[in-house]
């Protein structure tokens, strides 16, 4: 029995024959029938992520200004000795990300892994990557072959995402480690004109669309219960969500999460965005007070809030956040996210749903959502508030 990889963008999506059952076969990668990569450590994917008032204060500590020069958002961007063939000056724009495995397959760990490191040039619409490099930790709690098995198997799902992204993997480093690591380094040399800051263009006025649902965190926790039950597992979703459900949810989100953004990035330039984010594991209220928080700062310093009136969030995952009261904070806005959506901000409704049709239409038929609007922010608003949920936002139901 041959393991299937697909690749295809329908494939990518989930066919409805598929959704609703396991797609991972451990045995035929020569592996323990009961293997899940999940089983070598505690953190899953963007929810290892350092709390962001700790990471805030460590930056602080260190002189550094979240936001300022865009540190604290998602890419560095330097400038380099070098002009165009127009004479336009050149910069070199570069992000780095790694997390533990979130999924049990290891092929398909190397696929979400690589999307989310390049999800950060996609937020500042740098659509071609010209290089990525590879940051990848085997581990030493496996065996011999099923260390060789799993790295193998990551690499391979790392490499196809990158080839579909039609840039290369040219170095990086592998090493020995308890709990194994995937991630990686992306860069691209571009011009002012090729690159969309995420700081000194929002305006208020300006409308917020969100390119993929919420809700993985959830997702990932329940796929990896059916398995190894937990007592909250137990106490409040066995019996209650039917195994083909999870499957189903999880299949989704998993589907999301390797699914690039780069078609995004490409329309935020077409449509002229004001700037944007991917929404990680700070979650998307955390990412969008990020995003707000660095318009506040720089030579144009403006004083805004974002404020998220609808979240799309996947149905089971819904129904599972009200199960276990809301543990994982999917209804507060702070549920990580692992190779999230881009949250983009465009000049006005018309353009913001020119944007969402055209991504539906190159994308697969992947929906983007209007999710909010930016405006100034009020004078009373709390210290480090830039962005809110409104009062009773919605819920749509994915």
């Amino acid at each position: 029995m041959s393991h299937k990889r697909t690749h295809s963008p329908a494939a990518a999506n989930g066919g409805a024959s598929d959704l609703k059952r396991s797609r991972f076969d451990p045995v035929s990668l020569g592996l323990p029938p009961e293997f899940q990569l999940t089983d070598y450590t505690r953190l899953k994917g963007c929810s290892c992520k350092l709390p962001q008032p700790k990471l805030l204060a460590l930056l602080q500590e260190v002189s550094t200004s979240p936001g300022q020069e865009d540190v604290g958002m998602d890419c560095s961007i330097v400038p380099v000795h070098h002009k165009n063939e127009k004479g336009e000056a050149l910069f070199l724009v570069s992000t780095t990300d790694f997390f533990f495995p979130s999924v049990a397959d290891p092929f398909l760990q190397g696929q979400i892994g690589a999307a989310n490191v390049l999800s950060d040039l996609y937020s500042m619409g740098i659509a071609d990557c010209d290089t990525m490099l590879m940051l990848l930790a085997a581990s030493t709690d496996m065996d011999e072959h099923e260390r060789l098995v799993t790295t193998r198997e990551i690499m391979k799902g790392f490499a196809e995402r990158a080839q579909l992204a039609t840039t290369s993997v040219t170095g990086g480093q592998t090493v020995m480690n308890p709990w194994p690591l995937i991630g990686g380094v992306a860069m691209a040399v571009v011009s002012e004109a090729e690159m969309v800051r995420p700081a000194g263009l929002l305006r208020a006025g300006d409308v917020l669309v969100l390119t993929k649902p919420l809700g993985c965190q959830i997702a990932m926790n329940l796929k990896q219960w059916l398995m190894r039950p937990s007592p909250l597992y137990e106490e409040a979703i066995e019996g209650r969500i039917a195994r083909e459900d999870i499957e189903e949810l999880y299949n989704k989100a998993t589907d999301s999460m390797r699914r690039l953004n780069r078609a995004g990035a490409r329309l935020m330039l077409k449509h002229g965005a004001h700037g944007a984010t991917d929404v990680t594991g700070f979650g998307i209220l955390g990412h969008a007070n990020n995003f707000g928080a660095a318009q506040a700062v720089g030579e144009s310093p403006r004083s805004l809030c974002l404020v998220l009136e609808r979240l799309p969030m996947l149905k089971t995952a819904v129904v599972a956040s009200r199960l276990m009261k809301d543990k994982y904070r999917l209804f507060e806005g702070y549920s990580a996210e692992t190779s999230g959506g881009l949250l983009v901000a465009l000049p006005n409704l018309a353009v913001a749903e020119a944007f969402q049709k055209e991504l539906h239409d190159v994308d697969g038929g992947c929906p983007a959502w209007i999710v909010g609007h930016v405006e100034e922010r009020a004078a009373t608003a709390p210290d480090g508030v830039y962005a809110r949920l409104k009062d009773g936002y919605e819920i749509v139901e994915v």
